[in-house]
């Protein structure tokens, strides 16, 4: 029978060499769901995504964390990949010489062979790219050029999501997605989430703001501080988080 909570977090605790930043993490997250993430600066939010996709600055002192029954913390993160987890990076990288076709279609190939399935011919490969192409409105002119090379912020936003298109990941992680966006490419790439969403995957929504939420709705609001997660509920929430500010939060958690 298939485990019916796609991701299962129990006493987390990690953090970098003996510095511990997450103090002990339980989260549940469902096939279907969109929960999100917010707290201040340093609570650990960012450190709780880089844990999951298996970030090897990060030293993990106890705790599991299963994706589909499946138990993430002792694999390598191309594994974790694999198995359908993805991370959108508060600030993606840029690969030169490497295009996104080439790079992209490794990443499906690798992970249909881990799959045991066969791989994509080009031909295959291209007319899928396309496809996933339009749901993120995405140029073909950057889709043929290196991976990320001189893509501005927001271009750099819309590329992740369309990795993200083409992977079909069940849990995708989005860390702070919304820094440096204008609103067009805000509403585009929340457009893009919003348009991969089913009833058989999940997203994590890392953010500081209010606004990104108004995009991307949110079943479930958690707020991250000091390393564990104090408090949660719904979409109201993140509404109160915006009236109020955090002080609130830091003031019943002295």
């Amino acid at each position: 029978m298939q485990n019916e909570n796609l991701l299962e977090v129990r006493g987390l605790r990690a953090g970098i060499g003996d510095k511990e930043i997450l103090k002990g993490i339980d989260l549940t997250v469902r096939p279907g769901e969109v929960h999100a993430i917010m707290g201040p600066n340093g609570s650990g939010k960012s450190t709780f995504a880089g844990v999951l996709s298996g970030d090897p600055r990060f030293t993990v002192y106890g705790g599991e964390a299963k994706l589909g029954g499946v138990e993430l913390l002792g694999m390598p993160p191309e594994d974790r990949s694999h198995e359908g987890l993805f991370l959108s990076f508060q600030y993606p990288v840029e690969i030169p010489g490497v295009s996104m076709v080439n790079f992209m279609r490794a990443a499906v190939n690798a992970k249909r062979k881990y799959l045991n399935e066969e791989p994509l011919s080009a031909s295959e490969f291209l007319k899928m790219m396309r496809q996933k192409r339009a749901i993120v409105e995405l140029d073909n002119k950057l889709a043929s050029r290196s991976v990320n090379e001189g893509f501005s912020g927001g271009e750099k936003k819309r590329n992740e999501i369309f990795q993200m298109a083409v992977l079909e990941p069940k849990l995708s992680i989005l860390d702070e997605t919304d820094s440096g966006l204008d609103i067009d490419a805000l509403r585009i790439v929340a457009g893009g989430v919003n348009k991969l969403k089913t009833d058989k995957n999940a997203t994590i929504v890392i953010t500081h703001y209010q606004r990104l939420l108004d995009y991307i709705k949110p079943d479930f609001v958690h707020i991250l501080y000091k390393g564990r997660i104090v408090h949660s509920g719904g979409p109201e929430l993140a509404l109160e988080l915006e009236e109020k500010g955090y002080d609130w939060i830091k003031e019943q958690n002295q």
